[in-house]
């Protein structure tokens, strides 16, 4: 078993493109059913000391993940591919 305090210290990364998306910052809940429903990883981009720009939450829902690991928690989410301009070739 696994605690969300755990979850929250281990990586996120996309394997569709091998990024790191990020920490965890919350996790939605399904009360009724007691299951996961979502990851939520804070918003994306640069900003600069949060005065620029506005963020919002990635959300990835809990189908999109494919493992987690001891470190790492690896998800499936083409939603959040890096533009081609960012990408390495």
């Amino acid at each position: 078993m696994i605690k969300v305090s755990e979850l929250r210290q281990r990586d996120v990364i996309n394997v569709v493109d091998g990024r790191r998306l990020g920490f965890i910052k919350d996790v939605e809940l399904d009360v009724a059913e007691g299951k996961i429903k979502a990851l939520v990883l804070p918003g994306q981009g640069g900003k600069f000391l949060f005065f620029f720009g506005h963020n919002e939450d990635l959300v990835i829902p809990w189908e999109k993940v494919i493992k987690v690991g001891i470190d790492v928690i690896l998800v499936e989410n083409p939603s959040v591919v890096a533009p081609k301009h960012l990408k390495r070739t």
